[in-house]
């Protein structure tokens, strides 16, 4: 399901541009405008996710393949051996800016956990 609304469905039907680092059939994976690392890229699914709380059943097969594609990311940006963080922000308090899951995989340097 695209939505013309959403950036990310954009950049899967090829309506933005985005430095895509992999690609299935069923997840796109590329570097986000706001990196913290130089190893900082997002794994969006294919299909039109709002966040979390909106996963159903229907979609394991999404999630399982963002996960497999989180590791095909971390060996082509050569951080599967030191180690890498996972994200997905959730609702306004989970400081989520664009409704459509996605993953933020960070690493390339020694992260620290600061609130």
């Amino acid at each position: 399901m695209i939505e013309n609304s959403c950036v990310f469905c954009r950049i899967i039907d090829r309506q933005e541009p985005a430095q895509i680092i992999y690609e299935d059939d069923h997840v796109i994976s590329f570097y986000g405008l706001h990196s913290v690392t130089n190893a900082h890229v997002l794994v969006v699914p294919k299909k039109h996710i709002r966040n979390v709380l909106d996963i159903k059943e229907e979609d394991q097969e999404y999630i399982m393949k963002i996960h497999l594609g989180i590791q095909q990311v971390a060996k082509i940006l050569n951080i599967d051996k030191t180690g890498f963080r996972v994200v997905t922000n959730t609702g306004v308090h989970g400081q989520q800016e664009i409704y459509h899951i996605h993953y933020h995989v960070i690493g390339g340097r020694q992260l620290i956990w600061e609130f």
